[in-house]
This record gives structure tokens, sequence and C-alpha cells, in this order.
């Protein structure tokens, strides 16, 4: 009985539990399908969404492609007209162009020339490109207008640019000029357009590795590196040790040694320096263009200085009394201390009285310090004594 009764509740409880369970699952069940239908809403929307970007994306990178395709046309043809679709009077220049070569690489140069056909009274300005700025073309050489020919009034003219390419592809090129008539200002185009390609070269960075710099090496020094300076310099010292050889045997024929070559030059005596200074005043003409003042100055100051020097005497800072005060202990001549007195004051009257003399006392003057100075000064003799005494 006990048994059966358990089994029996057992089975209750089981049912009871399984009852409950699939209540839970299907309320699970439920709401795990109200999510899904909600994240699937979410996700559709994103789709959506991205297709609207990727759409947007693709419209301006179109536009952006003919807005730079429509520049690049620009730029290869600035007039935006075609010279067909231009209105060109009938009597107008007519215009033509060259490039040489038509194929070069990027960055070589060519030669742009455009040839003009025109009456002789009509007026054309040719384009400049040293203002143009631009990254495709660079002026290297803006050369000169050539005239070509003239026939009566037709004139042929030709402008030549050498430039250089710096944007790889087929450059359209039209040539033209500004045209001035009367009243009219055209810009007048050629009726083809060049072609220029420029072609670039292909840098293959993947089978060719980067290195750094390598280091310095350092070398084992080796002797013949420096055996021929070696060499020259021992063979230089030994013609200079003989040149100096044969130069004191020279000298010492002669008398002389290397110390004489260097010692300074003896002065000249007093009375060459006088006798020098005297003949440099008389070529100088001082008095003959009224300078007497100047005159009497520099011929005292000469017999001034030849007495400091012969004598000892501090004449360049004394008076003339004073002078002709310390040669009375000298032994001269008594014309020459007479003729020395009578011109330190004739010297004095016109310095300090300004005095005129005459043209005859300027030349005794002269000769009166001249003969001072020759009649005064030590002979020949005396000389070869003084230095043997030193």
């Amino acid at each position: 009985m006990n048994s059966k009764f358990i089994i029996q509740n057992y089975d209750k409880q089981v049912a009871v539990s399984s009852s409950r369970l699939s209540k839970e699952c299907k309320h699970s069940l439920l709401s795990f399908r109200s999510v899904g239908s909600k994240l699937e809403l979410r996700l559709n929307r994103l789709a959506a969404y991205l297709a609207y970007c990727a759409a947007l994306v693709l419209i301006c990178n179109t536009t952006l492609a003919q807005e730079q395709q429509a520049q690049e046309q620009q730029a290869q043809e600035p007039s935006g007209v075609k010279p067909s679709e231009r209105v060109i009077p009938a009597n107008a220049p007519k215009i033509s162009g060259t490039v040489e070569p038509d194929s070069i690489g990027i960055g070589d140069r060519f030669l742009y020339s455009i040839e003009v056909e025109k009456d002789l009274m009509q007026e054309i300005y040719f384009p400049d490109f040293s203002q143009a700025k631009t990254d495709y073309y660079e002026l290297i050489e803006d050369r000169a207008i050539d005239t070509l020919s003239r026939e009566g009034r037709k004139l042929k003219l030709r402008k030549s640019y050498l430039m250089a390419a710096f944007q790889e592809g087929m450059h359209n090129v039209l040539p033209e000029v500004m045209y001035l008539d009367k009243n009219i200002i055209d810009t007048l185009q050629g009726n083809d357009t060049l072609r220029l390609m420029v072609t670039t070269f292909e840098i293959d960075s993947t089978s060719h590795t980067i290195f750094d710099i390598k280091p310095q090496r350092t070398l084992k020094f080796k002797m013949g590196e420096i055996s021929g300076y070696i060499t020259w310099t021992i063979i230089i010292l030994l013609i200079l040790v003989a040149l100096y050889l044969i130069a004191k045997r020279v000298l010492a024929h002669y008398g002389k040694s290397f110390s004489d070559i260097f010692k300074p030059a003896p002065p000249l005596p007093p009375h060459e320096i006088a006798l020098r200074d005297l003949k440099r005043l008389h070529g100088e003409r001082l008095w003959q263009e009224g300078k007497h003042k100047q005159y009497y100055s520099s011929l005292t100051d000469i017999l001034r200085a030849y007495i400091a020097g012969e004598w000892g005497v501090g004449a360049l800072e004394m008076t003339s009394d004073e002078i002709i005060e310390a040669m009375r202990s000298v032994e001269l001549p008594q014309k020459q201390a007479m003729d020395l007195t009578e011109l330190l004051r004739d010297a004095d009257l016109v310095k300090f009285a300004k005095a005129m003399p005459e043209a005859e006392a300027n030349e005794a003057a002269y000769t009166m310090a001249l003969n001072f100075v020759e009649q005064t000064m030590p002979k020949p003799e005396e000389e070869d004594e003084d230095e043997q005494k030193k």
C-alpha cells in the first residue's frame, strides 16, 4: 500500500512539474520571438542607412572626378573654346607652332615655338611664361623674337621658349598670341593643337631593399701611403741645402755674408740729406708762386736739421739768435758764418714781419744755404777716418 501511494504521489508531482515547465517554455519562446522581431527590424533599418551612405559616396566621387577632369581640360586649353568655334577676322595674323621633341621624359626640356605671319602694321604680343605659375611647366629660357622672312608688308616672326615638363601624360598645347587692332583686343590661336607626351619611370620598391649608410672603415696604416711624400720632401731639402751653399760661397767671394743681407741700410750723412732736400726745394718753385713764407721756412728747416746732425746742436728747437750764439763755438769759415747769420735774419723778417724779398734775394738765399752746406761738410778723407774709427 505504502509503495503504491508513494508512486502515485510521485506521478502527480511529475505531472505538475511538467505542466509548469511547459508553461515556462511557452512564455520564454514568446519573449524570444518578440526580441527577435525587434532586432530584425533594427538590422533592416541599419542596412537601409548603409546603402544610402554608399550611394552618397558614389555620387560624390563621380562629381569630384568630373570636376577634376574639367579642370584638367581647362588647364590644357585655357581659352575653353576650340579654334574652329572662334570668330577670326579675315585679315588677322596666322598662328602656328611646334614642339620639339614631341615626346620627353619627366623633367626633360623641350622647345616650344610660336610662329606668326602678320601685316607690318598689326600689333601682337607673345605670351609671357615667366609670370605664369603652374606645376606642369617651368620656363628655362625666354628667347628673343626672330624674323623669319619679310615680303612687302608681310612679316613672319617666331618666338621660342625653352621649357621643362614636370607632369606626366599627354599634354595638349594650343599656340596663341594677343592681337591688337584699332579697338579690338583678342587672343588668336593656332588651328592645330600641339601634343606633348611626357613619360616617367617606374620605381620598383618591392624587388630592391634600401640599406642604411655603411659606417666608415678603419684601414691599417701602410708605409706606401706616405713614401712618395717622404721622397719628395728629402729631394726638396737637398735642393735647398745646395742653394744655400752656393749662395754662401758667392757672398763670401764678394766679402759678404747672409747677415749683411738683413742689416738695415746705414743712415745718410747729414750733408747728403741737406743737399737732397735743397735740390727738392729748388724744384718746387715756391717763391715763384708767391709762397715766400713757406720757401724760407723750408730753407731754414733744412739748415737747422743739417746743423743738428753735423755738430750735435739742438737747432731744431732753438730760435735764430740762439743758433747764431751756439755756432760761435764751432770753427766755421768766416764767410759761411756771416752767410748763416744773414740768412736766418732775412728768414725771420719774411716769416714774422711778412717781408716780400725780391727775386734776386730769394735766389741769393738759396745759394748761401747751398754754399754753407758744401763748404762745411766733411771732406772724403775725414769720412774715411770716421769709418775706420767706427
